[in-house]
């Protein structure tokens, strides 16, 4: 089973373009990626930089709009994230309590949707998933 584990640091949504985290708080997180990586579970992992460096595209009425960043309604905003392949979502929890994380910071923990676990008539809708998602990994790893 693969989960994504995403790190929700409170306060990134307003911090400004090109905030960096603290020294110390990377080298104790890059032990714990280390830790995920030696177990054989870690997939994939990014940080994220702050929203006032994104953008947000909506669709109201059926149109494409795009909003720079920052986005002052944003309570939650998500600062990086793991992705790993464990046996169970208690597992996948165990991994996140492990985490080096500060009082301002929550990981939520959340099951990826596998091809397999829709029914026959969204497999159908979604024929080609596979090999698309087969292929993007090829790339990335060329």
């Amino acid at each position: 089973m693969r989960f994504m584990m995403l790190m929700i640091p409170k306060g990134y949504e307003k911090a400004q373009p090109g905030a960096m985290p603290d020294a110390k708080a990377v080298a104790a997180m890059m032990k714990y990626n280390e830790s995920l990586q030696k177990a054989g579970v870690l997939l994939a992992l990014d940080g994220l930089h702050p929203p006032s460096m994104g953008a947000r595209v909506s669709f109201s009425g059926g149109k494409p709009q795009a909003t720079d960043g920052p986005f002052t309604e944003t309570k939650e905003v998500v600062g990086g994230y793991w992705m790993i392949q464990v046996k169970s979502k208690e597992e996948a929890i165990e991994w996140a309590k492990r985490c080096p994380g500060s009082e301002n910071e929550v990981i939520e923990v959340r099951q990826v949707q596998e091809f397999t676990d829709f029914p026959a008539d969204v497999q159908k809708a979604a024929a080609g998933f596979p090999e698309m998602q087969a292929q993007s990994k090829q790339s990335k790893g060329s």
